[in-house]
Order: structure tokens, then C-alpha cells, then sequence
């Protein structure tokens, strides 16, 4: 089993931050309450007595404050190609994979505040996370581009271990980043729910992801701990306002 001490170092350096970060959270927005009330993005809570207005759409503070945290986490993860000899050739695959995750959630986040404040119809809210996905798929395409996916057990018999999807695994990443958004999204109204199933669903995959660093896969498990650590905590940072 891993110890704490065996983590990478920019792996701690993201812990840190993201601590900070939900200070920052915790700290901004009832400092931005006013703001949020005077642009009108407010609302009543209901089944209360009390008829105060409270502000909505505090998400998109998490959010910046989500960005900010990785946008200064960018250079970490490359020391040694900065700092020091170690470095043969600069990993231009993995950096183009940070920056093009963080593209297309920096495209969601825009996406989900111009929700709160536009009110978009289904059928923009079903084609412009799909749209929103593309710089994603674009980098997988030209860094990886494997579509074969593992089959299932019980249909092992009929299509074999093996599959390859070829161009319908795109199309299939598209439809998850609809359902990711949306699956969130629809349960908005209801105090702490969006942002407390949030919470709950980045716990499991950061606990997935320290139990298998010991596995083959360790450098995969350590790049998707480098956004799920800054957005449990920003998250938590909603959530206790939320």
C-alpha cells in the first residue's frame, strides 16, 4: 500500500493548493453575495418563513476559483524539464492533454453560467456540451487514438475481449459529456444537491485513484488526481454555503 510520503511531489503541490482554494471558495462568496443579488441572479428560498433573497448561480465562483487553482498548477507536474538535467525531451503529450482537459472545462463552466443567466432551451443545453467536448476528443484523437474498448463478460461469447468502435467511441464520449453536464444540472433547486452528489462522486474516483497507483496505470490514476483533489475541495467550499 502507498504511504503519503511516497506521493509525487506536484501530487502534494495540488493538495496545498486545493486547500487553499477551498479557503478562497468558503471566503468569496459571501464577499460576492451583493454582487449576485444587484445583477439580479437571486432568488427566494423556499419552505422557509424567511423571504430574504439569496444568490444563485454561486458556482461559477467554485469554478473560477477551480481554474485559477490549475492554471497555476500547469508548470508542476514538468519541474524537472524547468529546473532541472533530468529531463530528456519535454512531454509536449501529457502538457497537451492538461491544457486541453482544462480547456473544455473552462468551456462547461462558461457554459453552465450562461445557463443560470440566459436560461438556454434542452436543445442548447444537449449540443453545446457536445461541442464543448470536441478540444478533448481532438487531443485523445491525435494523442492516443485507440477506440477499442474491453467487452463485457456476458458478451465476451458473441463479440469476443476486444472491440473496436472506431468512430462511434467519439461519438459516445460526446453523449457522456451531455450526461455529465445535464445529470447535474436537472437536480438544481433543491439546497445542496448538486453540489453535495458532486462532492460524493469526485470522493469515489479520488479514492479509485489512490488505490491504484500501485497499478500499471499509475501515471493515468496521478493526471486525474490533478483535477479531482481541486474540485472535491472547491466543491466543499459550495457545498457549506450551499
Amino acid at each position: 500500500m502507498w504511504a503519503f510520503s511516497e506521493l509525487p511531489m506536484p501530487l502534494l503541490i495540488n493538495l496545498i493548493v486545493s486547500l487553499l482554494g477551498f479557503v478562497a471558495t468558503v471566503t468569496l462568496i459571501p464577499a460576492f453575495r451583493g454582487h449576485f443579488i444587484a445583477a439580479r441572479l437571486c432568488g427566494q428560498d423556499l419552505n422557509k418563513t424567511s423571504r430574504q433573497q439569496i444568490p444563485e448561480s454561486q458556482g461559477v465562483i467554485s469554478g473560477a476559483v477551480f481554474l485559477i487553482i490549475l492554471f497555476c498548477f500547469i508548470p508542476f507536474p514538468f519541474l524537472n524539464c524547468f529546473v532541472k538535467e533530468q529531463c530528456k525531451a519535454f512531454p509536449h503529450h501529457e502538457f497537451v492533454a492538461l491544457i486541453g482537459a482544462l480547456l473544455a472545462i473552462c468551456c462547461m463552466i462558461f457554459l453552465g453560467f450562461a445557463d443560470d443567466v440566459l436560461n438556454l432551451r434542452w436543445r442548447h443545453k444537449l449540443l453545446l456540451p457536445t461541442a464543448a467536448s470536441l478540444p478533448l476528443l481532438m487531443v485523445y484523437f491525435t494523442n492516443f487514438g485507440n477506440t477499442t474498448i474491453v467487452v463485457p463478460k456476458p458478451f465476451r461469447p458473441i463479440l469476443g475481449l476486444h472491440l473496436d468502435l472506431g468512430i462511434l467511441y467519439y461519438v459516445y464520449m460526446g453523449l457522456l459529456a451531455v450526461f455529465c453536464t445535464n445529470a447535474i444540472n436537472i437536480l438544481a433547486g433543491i439546497n445542496g444537491l448538486e453540489a453535495g452528489q458532486s462532492l460524493v462522486i469526485s470522493a469515489s474516483i479520488i479514492v479509485f485513484n489512490l488505490v491504484e497507483l500501485e497499478g500499471d496505470c499509475r501515471d493515468d490514476h496521478v493526471f486525474s488526481l490533478y483535477f479531482m483533489i481541486p474540485f472535491f475541495f472547491t466543491t466543499l467550499g459550495l457545498l457549506y454555503h450551499n
